[in-house]
């Protein structure tokens, strides 16, 4: 026979294994949602996320980042483009320098441009293009990144008080199942981790 505090206890574990996995569940439906839509509208300027590089090149990861950025700035949503990203270890090359150089080969002339070689997190991305932002008088951005990324980046942008929209990359390289639900996992974990830290 199961003693009544036994009972009592499984049940409160039950119920609390059944409210996470309701919250996961709900989590990523809303991360999933916020990521299916472009919001993208006339700002000052277009935030890039950095993202890996390869030497002097993109990571298609972030090759598809800038790609985005500069079409919505050939659109003529924002006169400027802002890249961010530092410098990683192991690396001659930051991001921002990188993504700089890829909109000048594509077009984008140099003086709407401007970088940042700070940041290593989606945080200090933010944190520092807002610093950009303020000493060229920019008031209002556009974040790009994928789509699964955006709810938590704008979370962030709305922490820092960054007047800004979303934008997600509509050719982002996780677009196979096993790729998205691995970018789902992380992108849970960092939302959490965010939630606890403020990183």
């Amino acid at each position: 026979m199961i003693h009544p505090t036994h009972r009592r206890l499984k049940k409160i574990a039950l119920g609390s294994l059944a409210a996470v996995l309701t919250w996961l569940c709900a989590l990523s439906i809303a991360v999933w949602r916020y990521g299916a839509v472009d919001h993208a509208a006339q700002s000052d300027c277009i935030v890039v996320l950095g993202a890996a590089v390869q030497g002097q090149e993109p990571s298609p990861v972030f090759e598809e980042r800038i790609r985005h950025g500069v079409k919505l700035y050939q659109r003529g949503l924002a006169s400027k483009l802002v890249f961010t990203g530092g410098t990683g270890a192991g690396h001659v090359h930051s991001e921002s320098s990188v993504g700089a150089a890829v909109a000048e080969r594509l077009g984008v002339p140099k003086d709407a441009i401007l970088t940042e070689e700070q940041s290593h997190t989606t945080q200090q991305n933010l944190a520092e293009a807002l610093a950009v932002m303020r000493r060229h008088g920019l008031r209002s951005a556009i974040v790009v990144s994928d789509p699964l990324h955006m709810k938590r980046a704008m979370m962030m942008a709305d922490d820092l008080g960054m007047n800004a929209v979303s934008s997600p990359t509509p050719t982002s390289r996780y677009r196979s199942l096993k790729t998205q639900f691995g970018f789902l996992i992380r992108e849970l974990y960092f939302f959490h981790h965010y939630l606890f830290t403020g990183d």
